[in-house]
């Protein structure tokens, strides 16, 4: 079993912002920060138009120092990491040998060290990996997850000399040496989602947060932040990545791949995808109907819908993230099955209220219109032209074969 597939027991984390007036807990991946303040549509507002301040403490940190840190986390992960700049932002995949995605993080160097940004629980088995990695080389890996804590700001840009170590997510861009599946840079619904993340000193987080509320900034939840990203069609490794996923399913090739660095784990099936096109699964986004009281929740399945409004046969796919979003309402992302006809209408299906043994609850039918993100043919914007013809099975949409 991988690090990434290991569940790990953590300690539960609880942010000093929890105490705030009207402060309401989130759940899941975001578990220990707040969901919302009291007035989620105001916070989400407020951050859209660049006037808010998110906690982010619940994410983990993972520091790389030594002099071999560059060439070292260049030649096993997916990233062009060789010469990294420092106040450079870029993020990486650490994949397993079949390509599957196993760890994900944001990536910054302040030229003394390399620092990871990702998921809680993913900290302590991504710096467990990186240390079985080490061998002889002058690296030294720590999780510095007790020590470092995030700050979530709309603002487009790399911090600036003098200031705290930022990391910058630039989703809607493509990177040097990778590629695109989903739109173009001008038309990316993420160019409207400025997002960075500050590390500050752990005991310093409610006084970077009240400094900023100083200056006129709200104090906004992850209601805000999670509404921003699924409309942004920015996948996450805590809602959108499960055991089977390779990167192109969900276009992590604009930001987290460079298809011309030299080997390293996984990087066969990354090439192997690339060139001949269609990967097994693609993410759609979800418009979901808002006339419901409820909506389903992450993990419900996503059908086919039959003309009467039903679920039509077996599953399709799976909702992986779902939000309130301020203007555009219920909305959500899905990885679906390629195959998966890119203007079918579509019904989520789920419950909500089951216990941890997933006893009672109420199930709840929800329709979905699907926005393309990945292309049901699975070929990125530069691919390869094949050099003669395929093997049978390779050539025609319906002669597909599985690659994974």
């Amino acid at each position: 079993m991988t690090d990434a597939q290991q569940t790990e027991t953590t300690r539960p984390y609880a942010s000093p912002l929890l105490a705030r007036h009207g402060a309401v807990a989130a759940t899941g991946p975001d578990a220990g920060v707040a969901w919302h303040y009291g007035d989620p549509v105001a916070e989400q507002r407020a951050l859209a138009r660049g006037g808010a301040v998110v906690d982010q403490s619940h994410l983990g940190v993972v520091r790389v120092a030594g002099p071999d840190r560059h060439r070292w986390l260049h030649d096993i992960t997916s990233q062009h990491l060789a010469d990294l700049p420092p106040r450079t932002s870029t993020e990486t995949l650490v994949l397993s040998p079949q390509g599957h995605v196993e760890h994900a993080a944001g990536v910054v160097d302040d030229g003394e060290a390399t620092w990871l940004i990702t998921e809680r629980d993913h900290a302590a088995p991504l710096a467990a990996w990186l240390d079985r990695m080490r061998f002889m080389l002058r690296v030294e890996v720590a999780d510095v997850t007790d020590d470092w804590a995030a700050i979530g700001e709309a603002v487009a840009g790399e911090g600036a000399e003098g200031e705290p170590l930022t990391w910058w997510d630039t989703w809607s861009r493509v990177a040097a040496g990778g590629t695109r599946y989903g739109p173009p840079e001008a038309e990316h619904p993420g160019m409207q989602r400025p997002w960075r993340l500050v590390l500050v000193p752990r005991e310093r987080l409610a006084a970077e947060v009240a400094a900023r509320e100083a200056a006129g900034w709200r104090l906004a939840g992850t209601w805000a932040t999670e509404a921003l990203r699924v409309e942004a069609y920015r996948p996450r490794l805590g809602r959108d990545v499960d055991h089977r996923s390779i990167p192109h399913e969900v276009d992590w090739l604009r930001t987290a791949v460079h298809l011309e660095k030299g080997c390293y784990r996984g990087q066969e099936t990354v090439a192997r995808v690339h060139n001949l096109g269609r990967p097994p699964r693609r993410l759609v986004f979800l418009h979901l109907d808002g006339s419901v009281h409820v909506l389903p929740e992450p993990g419900a399945e996503v059908f086919v819908r039959r003309a009467d409004g039903a679920p039509e046969g077996r599953a399709v796919g799976t909702l992986t993230s779902v939000a309130r979003h301020h203007e555009l309402g219920p909305v959500g992302l899905a990885v679906v099955k390629r195959n998966v006809p890119e203007d079918a209408e579509l019904v989520v299906v789920g419950t909500i209220g089951a216990d941890a043994e997933g006893a009672g609850g109420e199930q709840v039918t929800v329709a979905a219109a699907q926005e393309v993100v990945v292309p049901g043919d699975g070929v990125s914007a530069d691919r390869p032209q094949p050099r003669g013809p395929l093997a049978r099975g390779l050539g025609a949409p319906g002669g597909h074969q599985s690659l994974l």
